[in-house]
């Protein structure tokens, strides 16, 4: 397991990161807990929670994830792992955060009441990277870098980064924070895949010359580049297979993920996998691992056989051939989840 340190701190993390989202919906605590051992034993050190998980969103059981975490959290050396969670920002088209009613401003009183309740559920007094999770646009910038920069000084955080943000958001982030002297993001966690390259359009030059680390996440994108959704297949279980059989922003996210173009894009890209010998996912780990800009890519499981494909790329580098392959896919299928 390789490590790369987190933007211009002092953390270093593995280069694959545990996720957690479906911890306590889709994966039970008993199966939870047998993912992160095996995590755990293979040289992860990096693990990524919220208080809004697990997903979909829902009250019956927002906040199990990180009780798992916790439970877990209290049979390892806790200066052995590297913890992340993130405060629910406005959910803007997306979903209502069932946290505190939906009213989840980035401001002080929101920022206070999570990192308390997500301490508690931990069940630990610090959290390595704390996150933004949305961007919230109206609430003035100062305020929210103020209160991080408080959480910082008292303790209960060690580094900050943000969620889903924008290229504006993130710059603007970091000039409110060299303005006011506070702690500024080193982390942005953002959706990135063979399927959803559009970070490298302005968001990659922000992160290379601001020193701010991508953690990206789905990068075997929502199980799609595995192929199991290939020719109109809908595993049970699966989570876009219930996504589309949904309403609202479950059955938009879908059809974002799955859709003609975006599983005529997994056959080639399980083409280039075959022809060097690969996993298909094995591949796309990989490849999220290849960039510059990466610090760590979170990875998810349904189940702890399925970390196998994703070990495997530990150590794995890409090479000239296969990544030409795959940007010649990327040419001929651009934005394929648009």
């Amino acid at each position: 397991m390789q490590h790369r340190r987190l933007g211009r701190s002092a953390i270093v993390v593995s280069d694959i990161c545990m996720g957690t989202m479906t911890f306590g919906s889709q994966v039970d605590e008993a199966e939870a807990l047998r993912v992160l051992d095996r995590s755990y034993d293979a040289g992860i050190n990096f693990y990524d929670t919220a208080e809004g998980y697990p997903v979909p969103p829902d009250i019956k059981w927002v906040g199990r994830t990180e009780e798992i975490v916790g439970k877990w959290l209290k049979t390892k050396p806790r200066d052995a792992i590297i913890l992340a969670t993130k405060v629910s920002g406005p959910s803007h088209v997306w979903f209502r955060s069932p946290n505190r009613n939906g009213m989840t401003a980035l401001d002080r009183r929101n920022i206070e009441t999570a990192i308390d309740a997500s301490l508690t559920k931990l069940g630990t007094d610090y959290i390595d990277l704390y996150q933004t999770h949305w961007p919230d646009h109206d609430t003035p910038y100062d305020e929210t870098m103020e209160v991080l920069d408080e959480l910082v000084r008292v303790g209960k955080v060690r580094i900050t980064g943000c969620s889903n943000e924008t290229s504006w958001g993130l710059m603007k982030s970091i000039a409110t924070a060299e303005k006011l002297g506070t702690v500024r993001y080193q982390t942005i966690q953002n959706n990135f895949s063979l399927n959803n390259r559009r970070f490298e359009d302005e968001l990659a030059q922000v992160c290379r010359m601001e020193g701010v680390s991508l953690i990206p996440y789905s990068p075997i994108a929502g199980g799609v580049l595995s192929g199991k959704y290939n020719g109109g297949a809908r595993p049970e279980g699966a989570r876009f297979s219930r996504y589309l059989e949904m309403e609202g922003r479950q059955a938009q996210m879908g059809r974002r993920f799955v859709n003609e173009r975006t599983l005529e894009a997994a056959e080639r890209f399980m083409a280039v996998a075959a022809e060097a010998g690969l996993d298909p996912v094995t591949m796309a780990v990989a490849w999220s691992k290849q960039h510059d800009f990466v610090a760590s890519t979170i990875v998810g499981v349904g189940a702890e056989g399925q970390l196998d494909a994703i070990l495997a790329a530990a150590d794995l580098v890409l090479p000239d051939d296969v990544m030409k392959a795959i940007n010649t896919v990327s040419r001929a299928i651009p934005y394929p989840m648009g």
